[in-house]
């Protein structure tokens, strides 16, 4: 099966058009469904969970990465567009029950203008480096093994620092978002060279997951910056 690069340009043109759109249909799901968890008090439960124990915050991010991984692997093998929709859905709603806790202390114990401020931030990013991968015509590939060594490296700070009671702090924010906008750049280029036309909606959820990945740690840079 052709690649989107070795693709017609009509088809290619169609391809890119049909990932954004589900990339901000994603992002719109993940809105819509961040909503119904705080009217529905699931937010502040989540929230007043994950706050009595480290370890069970360690312990539902494990989960959820997991259940993130099977997703993914589902949608991008799945030559079924239904398939590619259920594995999308999972994982929207996994990062949106993820997201919950985090989100519920940004919009009851900071600033108004935190969650909104990382919004921004995190689109004009995004934007920014969705045009350098696409006017540069990059293949960016090169990245996967330095992102893999580096979410070994993350995932296994994050566990000291549960264990420890250690805090990372603000600089391991800005390495990750580093890390993160290099993921985009990595994703874009992967969904471009490697991926073919039937799927774009596989193609979403590789870049919803770094987009999501960005917005996590420019929040809590936000966050941070706000409380000063």
């Amino acid at each position: 099966m052709l690649s989107v690069a070795q693709s017609r340009p009509s088809e290619r043109a169609a391809f890119i058009q049909k990932t954004y759109l589900h990339l901000a249909g994603a992002i719109g799901a993940f809105i819509v469904v961040e909503f119904l968890l705080f009217q529905l008090g699931i937010a502040e439960a989540l929230f007043n969970l994950v706050s009595g124990s480290g370890f069970i915050w360690l312990a539902i991010i494990g989960a959820f990465s997991l259940l993130g991984w099977m997703s993914r692997s589902l949608a991008a093998k799945a030559d079924q567009v239904g398939t590619q929709y259920a594995g999308l859905g999972i994982y929207v709603v996994g990062q949106a029950l993820i997201f919950a806790p985090m989100l519920y202390i940004a919009a009851y114990f900071s600033d108004p203008t935190v969650i909104p401020t990382a919004a921004i931030l995190t689109l004009a990013m995004f934007g920014g480096l969705t045009a350098i991968a696409f006017t540069t015509r990059k293949d960016f590939s090169f990245l996967g093994g330095i992102l893999k060594i580096g979410s070994f490296v993350a995932l296994g700070l994050i566990i000291c620092s549960t264990i420890f009671g250690f805090s990372l702090g603000l600089f391991f924010s800005v390495l990750m978002v580093a890390f993160a906008s290099a993921a985009i750049l990595y994703d874009t280029s992967k969904v471009m060279h490697h991926y073919s036309t039937r799927h774009h909606v596989a193609a979403s959820l590789e870049l919803f997951a770094s987009v999501a990945l960005l917005f996590w740690y420019i929040l809590r840079i936000v966050m941070s910056l706000s409380r000063r």
